[in-house]
């Protein structure tokens, strides 16, 4: 799942002074600690979920087109972001393959994620998503690497397959987002317990890709380690703005979709 930095702990300072369009970053932190009161006692629910794999199918039985208008998969489709942490060029790659997956009956889309730290690989990883009758898109898992400067692959930590021991999906967008909401969005136990708030879904952005209205905003944190992401998804288009607040504060933002 896209994320430019893995929990970790709560960053000691906060340098990032980004101001994107009408956003103010600051705006952030208030609303985060609202928030986190919120969904305090969500990673403690029980999760006892069952996979259809009919729920995720069309009347002639053939995949549903991811086409959730916060996070469309449309084969072939690439987004461009480029960003910064601690003063290192940040630069991300997601593309929709054509390629496809079966995991817990269910076919899935596969989608790649490369990162670039300084003009260097610094990740590679596959993400597989499902979208079902009412409009989610569910989360399957991940299979990613991280790299040396030499390319050599230093760690696969992170990696974990829905179906696999007690390994569960979760929902990556809900098909009707509402302020609010906290659900999971990744079901690994001890290896990724990912959960997500509904922030706002009215927000106006600026950024080197466009202007876009009715954004949605998230807030994601884990159930087993530290840090909070925030991220942007503007209808039509999918992840247009990160921002990470973890071991070093990182931000990018969407600069080209294609086709």
């Amino acid at each position: 799942m896209r994320s430019i930095s893995r929990p970790r702990t709560a960053a000691s300072r906060f340098t990032v002074a980004l101001a994107v369009g009408t956003l103010v970053i600051g705006l952030l932190l208030m609303t985060a600690g609202h928030v986190l009161a919120v969904n305090g006692g969500a990673c403690a629910r029980p999760y006892p979920l069952t996979v259809n794999p009919a729920d995720f199918t069309d009347a002639n039985g053939n995949p549903n087109a991811i086409d959730n208008p916060y996070f469309p998969l449309t084969p072939g489709t690439t987004w461009t972001y480029d960003g910064e942490k601690e003063g290192a060029a940040l630069h991300d790659v997601m593309t929709v393959t054509p390629d496809t997956q079966v995991i817990m009956g269910v076919t899935i889309t596969v989608v790649r994620d490369t990162a670039w730290e300084d003009g260097v690989l610094a990740e590679d990883t596959f993400d597989w998503y499902a979208q079902d009758d009412a409009g989610n898109v569910w989360y399957f898992g991940e299979d990613t690497r991280e790299f040396d400067e030499q390319g050599n692959v230093t760690t696969t930590e992170g990696s974990w397959q829905a179906g696999q021991g007690p390994n569960l999906p979760g929902i990556l967008m809900q098909a009707h987002p509402r302020p609010g909401r906290t659900y999971r969005q990744e079901y690994g136990p001890g290896v990724a317990i990912d959960m997500a708030t509904v922030i706002n879904v009215h927000r106006h952005i600026t950024l080197p890709a466009g202007t876009y209205s009715n954004v949605v905003l998230t807030k994601e944190f884990s159930c087993i380690e530290g840090g909070i992401d925030h991220k942007w998804y503007a209808p039509g288009v999918g992840l247009v703005a990160e921002l990470a607040l973890a071991n070093g504060n990182e931000f990018i933002k969407l600069v080209s979709v294609t086709p």
